[in-house]
C-alpha cells in the first residue's frame, strides 16, 4: 500500500546555502540572497507535491562571513482533499570551501524542517550534508552530492536515508546547458512503503537556459521520474510518480 505518498517535501530548487555574487552588503559580516520560481509541477525526489499542478516558490538565505546561514523557503502544495496548502521550510547550516584540497570543493552541512503550518503532524526534520565540485569534467560544470537522514520521514517516525548526485554543464557561451541528477531513497518498511517497496530511485534529465539580458534569470525543461511500481495505483497516484516534463522559471537575487 502507498502510505502517505504525497506527504513528502523539499527545498526543491534552493539548497541550503545560496550566496549570490551581487548580494547586498550588510553589517556584521552578513549577506542576503534569495530566489523566486514558477514551476509546472513541484517535484521532490521525483514525487509530485502538487498533484502535478503548478507551484509558486520563493526563499531567502541570510549568511554570515563565518559560513553560518539561515534559510527559509516556501511553496504551495497539494496532497489531496483535506491536506495542507502551504509548505514553509526553515533551515540552519554551515557552508565553507575546503581549501586544503586542490579541487577546493564546497562543504555544506545543516538541518532543515519540512514544515506544514496547517498540518504539523506531517512536518519532519532532516539532516543533510553536501559536497560541491566545480569544473570537474568540463569548464564551468558542477557536481553536487547530497547525503540526507531523518528518523521521522513524512512525519511517521520512520528512519530514512537519501543520497543524490546532480550534474550541470554549460554549452559554451550559448546560455544553454545540460542538467542531470539521480537519487536513491530508502525507508523503514515497517512504517512506510512506496507501493510495497522500502526504496526507490528518482532521476532528472533536462536542459537549462540563462537569460543574458536578465541577470539571475533562468529556465529549465526536464524529464523527472521514479522507478516506483504503479501496479494497483489510481490514475492520480500513478501520475505522481511516473516520468513527466517539468518546466521551471527561476530568478535569483
Amino acid at each position: 500500500m502507498l502510505k502517505k505518498l504525497f506527504a513528502v517535501t523539499t527545498l526543491a530548487t534552493m539548497s541550503g546555502a545560496v550566496f549570490a555574487a551581487d548580494a547586498p552588503a550588510l553589517p556584521f559580516g552578513l549577506s542576503f540572497s534569495g530566489s523566486a520560481a514558477v514551476t509546472t509541477d513541484y517535484r521532490f525526489r521525483g514525487l509530485t507535491q502538487t498533484e502535478n499542478d503548478p507551484a509558486v516558490q520563493a526563499g531567502f538565505t541570510l549568511a554570515h562571513a563565518s559560513g553560518l546561514y539561515f534559510g527559509l523557503w516556501g511553496s504551495n502544495v497539494n496532497f489531496g482533499s483535506g491536506t495542507p496548502s502551504l509548505e514553509l521550510d526553515p533551515s540552519l547550516g554551515y557552508a565553507t570551501t575546503l581549501e586544503a584540497f586542490s579541487s577546493k570543493p564546497t562543504l555544506d552541512v545543516g538541518v532543515v524542517y519540512y514544515n506544514y503550518p496547517s498540518a504539523t503532524d506531517l512536518s519532519w526534520v532532516e539532516l543533510y550534508g553536501k559536497l560541491g565540485f566545480k569544473s570537474v569534467i568540463a569548464e564551468g560544470d558542477s557536481i553536487l552530492t547530497n547525503l540526507n537522514y531523518t528518523n521521522d520521514y513524512a512525519g511517521v517516525d520512520a528512519d530514512s536515508w537519501n543520497v543524490n548526485v546532480g550534474y550541470s554543464v554549460p554549452f559554451g557561451s550559448s546560455g544553454f546547458g545540460g542538467v542531470a541528477a539521480v537519487g536513491y531513497t530508502v525507508v523503514d518498511e515497517d512504517k512506510y512503503t512506496f507501493n510495497g517497496d522500502d526504496n526507490y530511485v528518482d532521476w532528472k534529465v533536462g536542459l537549462s537556459y540563462g537569460f543574458k539580458s536578465i541577470p539571475g534569470a533562468s529556465a529549465e525543461l526536464a524529464a523527472v521520474g521514479t522507478n516506483i511500481d504503479t501496479d494497483g495505483l489510481s490514475d492520480v497516484a500513478e501520475r505522481a510518480v511516473d516520468t513527466g516534463a517539468v518546466f521551471t522559471l527561476t530568478k535569483t537575487f
